[in-house]
């Protein structure tokens, strides 16, 4: 069965509604579209770039510079490895640190990724019934960014 139909509409909707919020081109779309697996490498490069965040002289951050900037700023899980694959929870701490979000009394107090997994969960950003260790897929961090993204300014207009 071909769903090269959907996939193309897939891709459009999100490239029309995510592009120009986080500046990210259709061929790093595409590829993240088709990963069922993400390493850490592959999604801090991603998410450093949807929050707009700049390293110093680099127009675009490589996946081995941004992994290794979000280890030394404490915002992935201690003791991974870039090529492993990114797990739910340490995504979550991910996001709330890259996009600056501020949490609730035990996220605060503890910054772990247990904590960034519920608070994101709370927030409706994780949806359903997911397991804080379970792989996370491209599709998967393109729609919890876009998710962070509508909810950060939803509140920005408030």
């Amino acid at each position: 069965m071909n769903n090269f139909p959907m996939r193309r509409a897939l891709l459009f909707l999100i490239f029309a509604l995510c592009a120009p919020l986080f500046g990210q081109t259709a061929a790093k779309l595409e590829v993240l579209l088709e990963t069922p697996a993400l390493s850490w490498e592959q999604a801090a490069a991603f998410v450093l770039e949807a929050s707009d965040y700049e390293i110093p002289g680099m127009d675009s951050i490589p996946g081995d510079v941004a992994f290794q900037f979000a280890m030394e700023q404490k915002w992935l899980p201690k003791d991974i490895e870039p090529g492993a694959n990114a797990r739910l929870n340490g995504i979550a701490l991910l996001l709330m640190r890259s996009f600056e979000l501020k949490g609730g009394i035990f996220y605060r107090a503890a910054k772990s990724p247990h904590h960034a997994y519920r608070e994101l969960v709370y927030r409706n950003v994780i949806r359903g019934n997911a397991d804080p260790d379970m792989l996370v897929s491209g599709p998967q961090l393109l729609l919890m960014v876009n998710r962070i993204l509508s909810m950060t300014e939803e509140e920005a207009v408030q």
